[in-house]
C-alpha cells in the first residue's frame, strides 16, 4: 500500500505552488519520541533510520511494558533497548533506595557484554549516564571502582553475582533487567546464577529478553521473569538472514581442513570466521591452517581475555587472515563486513547455527556461509533444516568428493527410521527439544 501524499501550498516568487510530500511515518528515529541527547548521538554516529526491530521495540519499551524480542542477527536487536532505556534514564527522576545501579543488562559472554557496553557508550556520550562493564578473566578491582557510579551495568550472570557477594553493587533501585541472547545463557547453565541475582533486584521491574533464536525453553523462562510480556517477532522465528548465502558441501572428516584451506587460497579471501565445536578442534585447526601458510587464530573460553581481545584485534585489523572460534564467541562478535563463515564442524544445537552464520550478513550487507559436512553429521544438518523449514542440499567440490563406501561411526542417528522421524518433524514443524544443560 502506498501512502497518501499531502498536498502542500506555498507562495514563491509572488506564484502560488503546489507540492506533494508525504506524511512522516515512523521510519525516523525522531519520530520515536526520544531524547533530543540520544538523537544527536544518532546523528554523529550516521544513522539515519531504524530497523524493524527498533520501530516495533522502542515504543513498548518507552510504555514500561515488558518485551520479548527476536529478529534476526546484525539488525539492530542491541540499540533496540539500549535506546529507550537511556531515555528512561534520562527522563526519569532517581529513586531514593540505596545503590545507584537501574539498568542491568546480562549477557552469556564476555565478548557480547562488550560489545552490548560499546553500544551503550555511544549512544550515551553527552549525557551524564555512567555504566559499568564486569566480566570473568579481568581484573575485578577497575570493575568496583566503575560500578560505585554505574547506572547502567552490563555483566555476565558468573561475575555479577561476585559482585553481589563481595558487596561492591546494590541492585535494590533497579527498574529495568535486560536478558541478552537468552538461550545461550540457557546453554551456558546459567539458570541457577540467574536465580541467585534475581533474588537482589525488585520484583516490579521492566524485564526484556532478546535474542536471534526462541525455543521452548526460552519461552518457559520468559513465564517465570516476563508479565504480560509483548512478542515481537521481525522475521520468521529461529530464521538466517536473508543476505546470508548458505553452502554445504559433503566431505569426509578427514579431508575438511584441506578443502578449507584449497578454497580460502583459490578464492583470496580475507578475513574468514570458522567456528568449530570443541576448543581442543579449534586450536589443532589454527596450528594446522598455520602449516598451510594461512595466519589463523584460535579463540575460546579457556584462553585468558588479553589472548582474547588481541587475537579478535589481530583478525579485525587483518594481521590475522583466519579466526577460528567456538560457540562461546558465536553471540559477541561485531566484525563489520564480515564475508566469510565456515562451520567446519555443525554445532550440536541447531539455534547456534542461525547465530554462527549471522556473524556475516549484517546491516545490509552481503555474506557467505559454508558448512562442511560428514556423513556422521548428516543428522545435524537435517536438525537445521527442520529449525529454518528448508532444505540446504549438500553438494560436491571436485577434487573433494566424499567416499560413499564409508559408514557412518555412529548409526543411531543415521538409521532409516531415524530419518523418517526427521522427515516426519520437517513435515509438522516440529523437532526435538535442544539438548540444554540443565
Amino acid at each position: 500500500m502506498i501512502a497518501p501524499f499531502l498536498l502542500l501550498k506555498l507562495r514563491y516568487n509572488g506564484a502560488l505552488c503546489y507540492f506533494k510530500a508525504k506524511p512522516m511515518s515512523a521510519t525516523s528515529f525522531s519520530s520515536l519520541n526520544l531524547d533530543s541527547l540520544l538523537l544527536t548521538a544518532i546523528e554523529q554516529n550516521n544513522y539515519t533510520t531504524p530497523t524493524a526491530i527498533q520501530i516495533k521495540t522502542i515504543p513498548p519499551i518507552l510504555a514500561g511494558n515488558d518485551v520479548m524480542g527476536s529478529a534476526q542477527t546484525g539488525t539492530g536487536k542491541t540499540a533496540a533497548f539500549v535506546l529507550p532505556l537511556l531515555h528512561k534514564l534520562l527522563n526519569t527522576p532517581k529513586k531514593d533506595e540505596p545503590g545507584i545501579a537501574r539498568v542491568v543488562i546480562l549477557t552469556p559472554t564476555r565478548e557480547l557484554a562488550q560489545q552490548v557496553f560499546a553500544s551503550f557508550e555511544k549512544y550515551a556520550q553527552g549525557s551524564n549516564v555512567q555504566g559499568a562493564l564486569a566480566y570473568g578473566g579481568a581484573s575485578i578491582g577497575p570493575q568496583i571502582k566503575a560500578l560505585k557510579t554505574a547506572q547502567v551495568i552490563v555483566a555476565t550472570p558468573g561475575r555479577l553475582l561476585d559482585h553481589i557477594v563481595k558487596g561492591s553493587v546494590v541492585l535494590s533501585s533497579v527498574d529495568s533487567l535486560v536478558f541478552d541472547e537468552a538461550d545461550r545463557m540457557l546453554d551456558m547453565g546459567f539458570i541457577d546464577e540467574i536465580k541467585r541475582i534475581l533474588r537482589h533486584i525488585p520484583g516490579d521491574r521492566q524485564t526484556l529478553l532478546f535474542s536471534a533464536t526462541f525455543d521452548d525453553s526460552v519461552f518457559e523462562l520468559s513465564k517465570k521473569l516476563l508479565k504480560n510480556p509483548e512478542l515481537i517477532e521481525v522475521d520468521k522465528r529461529n530464521s538466517a538472514a536473508v543476505e546470508v548465502e548458505q553452502i554445504i558441501y559433503a566431505v569426509d572428516e578427514d579431508r575438511k581442513r584441506e578443502l578449507v584451506s584449497h578454497m580460502i587460497g583459490m578464492k583470496n579471501w580475507r578475513q574468514v570466521l570458522i567456528f568449530t565445536r570443541t576448543k581442543q578442534m579449534a586450536d589443532k585447526l589454527a596450528k594446522e591452517m598455520c602449516k598451510d601458510g594461512l595466519k589463523t587464530e584460535s579463540i575460546h573460553g579457556d584462553k585468558s581475555q588479553g589472548a582474547r581481545d588481541r587475537a579478535l584485534q589481530n583478525f579485525k585489523e587483518g594481521t590475522t587472515r583466519v579466526l577460528v572460534a567456538t560457540d562461546v564467541a558465536a553471540r559477541g562478535l561485531d566484525i563489520p563486513a564480515l564475508k566469510y563463515v565456515i562451520n567446519f564442524e555443525l554445532p550440536y544445537i541447531a539455534e547456534d547455527y542461525v547465530h554462527r552464520i549471522g556473524r556475516t550478513g549484517r546491516a545490509g550487507e552481503q555474506g557467505l556461509a559454508m558448512s562442511l559436512v560428514s556423513i556422521d553429521e548428516q543428522w545435524l544438518l537435517e536438525e537445521i533444516e527442520v529449525l529454518l523449514d528448508t532444505r540446504l542440499a549438500p553438494q560436491w567440490l571436485e577434487g573433494y568428493e566424499p567416499d560413499l563406501n564409508k559408514a557412518p561411526k555412529d548409526n543411531r542417528k543415521n538409521t532409516n527410521k531415524a530419518r523418517k522421524d526427521r522427515d516426519k518433524k520437517r513435515i509438522t514443524g516440529k523437532r526435538a527439544p535442544s539438548r540444554r544443560r540443565k
